[in-house]
């Protein structure tokens, strides 16, 4: 389970949940410029470009779950169980990994109008990183400040949507998504008025009786839903600070608490944390379920040249100011 979304205000955002009855040990990992990743299918890749993002760091190599580059384009890999569906490697196409997948992405292409016609002839492989650590089924959302997809590998192929909402949760594909936010068109933040019969006087009794059906379980279709209302409706001034605290009230609307949702192995999941990259300043803001202070790590130019991986651990113990 994971939420991601994008939020334009001056500057751009691009930020998620994870949710996971787990932790992986993430620490904040920026990549700098010219860094040597060996792929799979054979070959290095060299980065042009530097990112910052959430990583487990084995062996020098950052498995991000979500990066942003120094040009602002950006990537997060969602759970995508049953429907994800990878490859062996044909030599007619770009045989990646999903694990190579953002250092591929974010460190070859400097928007998705650059990376489109790439997109068209990869082919995602069905290789794991080591024996120890097993493939994920994932599926994607990329975006820049012009545009949003939606990266399905799937049985049939690879489906590629154009994401005008930008949201993003689990299962059913994205197309299912779609199609269902549109029984929730009735919905709205205004004030709700009588629609029921105009033969009996029926009148609010409270604010936000528009938004009445808005679903509020932890399932993928219904976060997707509600992060959709919340981030589509949403007002606010466009500095820093509230942009940023803007994003992160978005993404508390959907949530996971933990004793609210259990995996079928009787684990609790939880949103282990929250994460809002300032794309246009490459500043990657987070908060853990257990310190809900946000804390911010910048992609300085010293970072972006560095010889090796700049690698942060998270702030765990909640942060309390005390004014006596």
């Amino acid at each position: 389970m994971c939420t991601c979304i994008t939020f334009k205000t001056i500057d751009n955002y691009f930020g998620r949940n994870l949710d996971l009855e787990y932790r992986f040990n993430e620490k904040v990992v920026i990549t700098p410029r010219n860094y040597a990743f060996p792929l799979k299918a054979g070959g290095i890749l060299k980065t042009k470009y530097a990112m910052i993002g959430a990583a487990t760091v084995v062996d020098e190599y950052p498995l991000y779950a979500e990066a942003t580059n120094e040009k602002g384009l950006s990537i997060a890999g969602l759970q995508f169980p049953d429907n994800a569906h990878y490859n062996e490697i044909d030599p007619e196409k770009i045989n990646i990994t999903p694990y190579e997948l953002v250092p591929w992405i974010l460190g070859n292409f400097s928007s998705v109008k650059d990376l489109k016609n790439d997109l068209e002839n990869l082919n995602i492989l069905n290789i794991q990183f080591s024996e120890s650590i097993p493939l994920s089924p994932l599926h994607w959302m990329i975006s820049d400040d012009q545009e949003c997809l939606i990266l399905e590998a799937m049985k049939d192929k690879l489906n590629i949507y154009p994401n005008t909402i930008g949201v993003l949760t689990n299962n059913p594909p994205f197309s299912y998504h779609e199609t269902n936010i549109i029984n929730y068109l009735n919905l709205t933040p205004d004030i709700s008025n009588n629609n029921f019969s105009n033969k009996i006087d029926l009148n609010a009794y409270g604010l936000g009786m528009g938004a009445i059906g808005l679903p509020g379980d932890n399932s993928p279709s219904s976060r997707f839903v509600r992060a959709a209302f919340t981030k589509l409706n949403s007002v606010c001034n466009s500095s820093e600070e509230c942009s940023v605290s803007q994003f992160f009230h978005i993404l508390d609307t959907v949530l996971v608490v933990k004793g609210t949702t259990m995996t079928k192995d009787k684990e609790w999941n939880i949103t282990t944390y929250s994460c809002c990259c300032n794309t246009t300043k490459g500043i990657y803001y987070y908060k853990t379920y257990n310190n809900s202070q946000i804390t911010a790590v910048k992609m300085t130019e010293e970072n972006k040249n560095s010889y090796q991986l700049s690698i942060f651990d998270l702030e765990e113990h909640q942060q309390i100011k005390y004014l006596n």
